[in-house]
Parts: structure tokens; C-alpha cells; sequence
């Protein structure tokens, strides 16, 4: 851990930054990208469970839903063709997040944000206005380009310009926007499943054109970070002014300074092409790639694609109706953007840990009490009471609670801010490729999940859930109040990986002497 003289001093450097008009328009802006992912993220369940849609593109999964006395409960939705739909946009965002670390790095992080939201921007019009399931697949491919390209830039962006200890309050404002979007998506599919012609799930798919394009413009009028100018080269004297405008303050020195020297250690040439990618890989830098693998990993282990994804899914399999399952699912997002909320003023002053020991607690009770009420009262077949549907809706609510304020922001905080520069788009470029992959896996899966293990799912998660918990406490340091370029100080100071810090110094220092000599 950081010692408390070292944490004072650098929280007091901290009272001359402040939140200037030109820093929070920036970051409201980058910000907003969580509504692409968010608005995907949620539209999905949703679009799948609606009757036009299913009869349209999978009238196999349609007929079957509607052979209630047939087909087992867990098993109404099992098709990988509809699956499909929700995981070639994860899949295809997996191997753009590879593409977008170069990309970001070469030419800015706000070069990134405007790519994405025009390939989000394309790919929510052909979606809309798909005639066949050849053309919903595209369309799906290049919006996983779109968030492929603005999770890795973003992240970045936020955590370049948020002050230290402004930092986790500004990337939860990207949450907010994340979670809000979803609630949004859930309105718009409640909405548009009520148009009697069947074609409102056009209206559900086309919708995520707009905050493409509010990103993609909005883009043109914010400055690039000045760590991003620094390290293509941009004249110094420039950045200085840049950042006293971001700052508010002429007392920037120290920071230009450390920015400077980071920039020095991290030349262009180094962290661009695959040289980052292969020098994350190094015993240094080892709880750095560990925590950008494990966290976005651990992320999906939650259980969030069950409840999240397939929400309206899972209401249609105890037995609710098409509008009441819509309808439940957007009082679940109620519930995620109110603890979102609650959680920005937080996060800076509680610390990470807290919330993900805390959240987790939250989510392994849900999960189990969640698993016992399907286990008593849901069979194979017929349909769970009214009362215990509306027990499963509140446990829910429980869950969604919980990753909204632990899992659902800190691994995207907390993977940005551990990173130094010189591997720092990389290492952002790998935690997205992961979140992707495993989101994919999850997506593609989860209904096969749920049709072999059937109640048993939440044990599963539940325990997954459990061992994630364990591993934060054992193994992730703080880091609130913290400078992104004092950050090696949480490893040094940790009892695990200051093993691997301190050795790697040894070794270079034994270098040196011997080149010298």
C-alpha cells in the first residue's frame, strides 16, 4: 500500500486542480461513447424476445416459444442463430480493440472516438432497416468495429484527463451514461413492441444512430489529451497551455514535468505496433497484464449477460408476457442508473476495494437466493406464480444494484488508471479484447447455459462471484487519490506483487553496473 505521507502529499498537489468548463465539456463528450455500448448492450435482450422480430428472423425459436406445454422452460430460447445476433457484435469488438490500440496511440484518442461512432453510426442504419438475416449480421459486425474502437479509446481519454482525485467520480459519469442508455434501450423496446404493424424492432435497432452521431461530432470539438500530444510530439509550450486550460490553474509544472518524462520513457516508436504488446509480457509489468485479463474477465463471470442481456429472455421463460417482460427489465435499469448515482460522489472517497468487496457480498445473495426461488418454484414446464415472479424481479434488482457499483464501472477505472504510458494503450487494448471475448462466450453460450443447467446457473455464477471477491482482496491494491504516473507505487508497496517490481529493478540495475563495467 501507498504510505499515508505519500498519499497526503500527493492529494494536497491535487487541491490546486479544479473542474474548468472546457474539462467537464471534454469528458461529458468521451464520456457519452458509454451510450453506444450501453444502448447495445441493452437492446438486444429485449429485440429478441419481441414475436415480430423472432417471426422475421427466427421463426424456428418462434414457434417453439409458442409450444408452451412442449418445450421445457429453460429451453424456449436455446438456438445459436439467435445467440448469434447478440455475439457477433462482441466478437467483432474483440479483434477492432486490437486494431484501435495502434490507432490511438499514432493518431489521438479522439481519432478513435470519431471512427467508432461512425461505424456504429452505419451499422445502427443497416440494422434498421435489415431485410434479411445476412444484412442484421453486418450490421451487428460493424457496431462491434464502433465499440471495439471507443471502449479502447475512451478509457483512455477519461483517465488522461480526469485530475487524481476527481478520477473515478468522471469515470463514472461514463457508467451513468452506460447504464442509462441500457435504460433507454429497455423504454424503446417497450415502446416499439406495441406498434401494431410488428416493425417497431426497426425503431429499437436504428435508435443507436443518434448518440453515434453526438460522439462522432462532438469529437471535433474537444482538445486531445495532452499526454496523447506529448507523446506524438506536439510542441511543449502548446501542451503547457492546454493543460492550464483543462487545469484552470498556471501552476502546472509538476505535472508537465512528469507527463514529459513519461513521454521520454515511452516513445512513439515503442508504444505503437506490437512492441507494447510484447513488453506488457515482462515480469515488470506482470500485475499490470494480470489485473487487464483478470478484471474484464471476472466482469462476465458476474452473471451480468444472464440478468443483463437476456433479461427479458429469462422474465418470458417463468412465464411473463412480451410487454410485462419489458416492462420489468427497464425497472431493473431504474435501479442500476439510481445506484449509479448514488455511487459517483463515492468512489473517490470510499476507494475501489470497498465497492468491489461490497458489491460482491451483494451479488453472491442475489445470486443464491435468485437460484433457490427457480429451484422451488419453476419446473420444466407451466409457469412460476405471479408473487414469486415479482421475488425473482426484486432479487434482480438486488443484482443489477450490485454491479452497478462494483463490477460494472471499477474494471474499466481501475484496468486505465494502473497502466503506465508506455504500455498504456496496450494494456487497455488487451482488457478490451478480453471483456470482448469473454462477453462473446457469454452471449453465445449463456441460453446453452441455461437450457442444460437451468436453475443451477446461479450457483454457478454465484460462485464465481465468491472466488473474484476473494481474489480483489487478496491481490488489487487501492488506488484512489492516486497521479497516473505515481501508480507503481501500489505494487511496490503490495505483498504480492512488489516481487515482481522490485526483482525486475534488480535486474536492470545489475545491468547497468555490468554494461559499465
Amino acid at each position: 500500500m501507498v504510505s499515508s505521507g505519500v498519499e497526503k502529499s500527493l492529494l494536497a498537489g491535487d487541491r490546486r486542480e479544479r473542474i474548468t468548463p472546457l474539462l467537464l465539456f471534454s469528458c461529458m463528450v468521451a464520456a457519452s461513447g458509454g451510450l453506444l455500448f450501453g444502448y447495445e448492450h441493452g437492446v438486444s435482450g429485449g429485440v429478441i424476445s419481441m414475436e415480430s422480430f423472432l417471426k422475421e428472423f427466427y421463426p424456428g425459436v418462434y414457434e417453439e416459444m409458442k409450444e408452451d406445454g412442449k418445450t421445457n422452460n429453460y429451453c424456449k430460447f436455446n438456438s445459436q442463430l439467435l445467440t448469434l445476433f447478440t455475439s457477433s457484435l462482441y466478437i467483432s469488438g474483440l479483434f477492432a480493440s486490437l486494431f484501435a490500440s495502434h490507432a490511438t496511440t499514432r493518431f489521438g484518442r479522439r481519432f478513435s472516438m470519431r471512427v467508432g461512432g461512425v461505424f456504429v453510426f452505419a451499422g445502427a442504419i443497416i440494422g434498421g432497416a435489415a431485410i434479411n438475416f445476412y444484412m442484421l449480421i453486418f450490421s451487428r459486425i460493424l457496431l462491434g468495429f464502433g465499440v471495439g474502437f471507443t471502449n479502447q479509446s475512451i478509457s483512455l481519454y477519461l483517465s488522461e484527463m480526469a485530475p487524481a482525485k476527481y478520477r473515478g467520480a468522471i469515470f463514472n459519469f461514463h457508467d451513468i451514461c452506460l447504464t442509462g442508455a441500457i435504460l433507454s434501450a429497455n423504454l424503446v423496446n417497450y415502446g416499439s413492441q406495441k406498434i401494431p404493424a410488428g416493425w417497431g424492432w426497426r425503431i429499437s435497432l436504428g435508435v443507436a444512430a443518434l448518440p453515434a452521431a453526438f460522439l462522432a461530432v462532438g469529437s471535433l470539438f474537444i482538445p486531445e489529451t495532452p499526454t496523447s500530444l506529448i507523446q506524438r510530439g506536439f510542441d511543449v509550450h502548446q501542451v503547457s497551455r492546454l493543460l492550464q486550460r483543462i487545469r484552470g490553474t498556471a501552476d502546472v509544472g509538476e505535472e508537465l514535468d512528469q507527463l514529459i518524462v513519461a513521454a521520454t520513457d515511452a516513445p512513439t516508436s515503442v508504444t505503437t505496433g506490437l512492441r507494447p504488446l510484447r513488453r506488457i509480457t515482462g515480469r515488470k509489468y506482470r500485475p499490470q497484464l494480470v489485473m487487464s485479463l483478470a478484471l474484464p474477465i471476472f466482469q462476465q463471470l458476474v452473471g451480468i449477460n444472464m440478468v443483463g442481456f437476456y433479461a427479458p429472455v429469462m422474465f418470458r421463460t417463468v412465464g411473463m408476457k412480451e410487454s410485462a417482460s419489458l416492462l420489468s427489465a427497464v425497472v431493473m435499469r431504474v435501479t442500476a442508473t439510481a445506484t449509479n448515482l448514488v455511487a459517483t460522489p463515492l468512489v473517490d472517497m470510499v476507494g475501489r476495494r470497498v465497492f468491489f468487496l461490497v458489491g460482491g457480498l451483494e451479488l453472491f445473495l442475489s445470486l443464491v437466493a435468485a437460484g433457490g426461488v427457480m429451484a422451488a418454484k419453476l419446473g420444466d414446464h407451466g409457469n412460476m406464480s405471479g408473487e414469486y415472479a415479482r421475488v425473482l424481479l426484486a432479487l434482480f434488482c438486488l443484482f443489477i444494484s450490485g454491479f452497478a457499483w462494483s463490477w460494472g464501472p471499477l474494471p474499466m477505472l481501475v484496468t486505465s488508471e494502473i497502466v503506465p504510458l508506455e504500455i498504456r494503450s496496450a494494456g487497455r487494448s488487451i482488457g478490451v479484447a478480453a471483456g470482448f471475448l469473454f462477453t462473446a462466450m457469454m452471449a453465445q453460450g449463456m441460453l446453452f447455459i441455461l437450457c442444460h443447467l437451468k436453475w443451477g446457473i446461479f450457483f454457478f455464477f454465484g460462485g464465481w462471484v465468491f472466488v473474484m471477491t476473494l481474489f480483489v482482496f487478496f491481490f488489487l491494491p487501492e488506488t484512489k487519490g492516486l497521479k497516473l504516473e505515481e501508480m507503481e507505487r501500489v505494487w511496490k508497496g503490495h505483498w504480492y506483487w512488489k516481487r515482481f517490481v522490485e526483482e525486475e529493478e534488480e535486474e536492470e540495475f545489475a545491468g547497468m553496473i555490468k554494461g559499465r563495467s
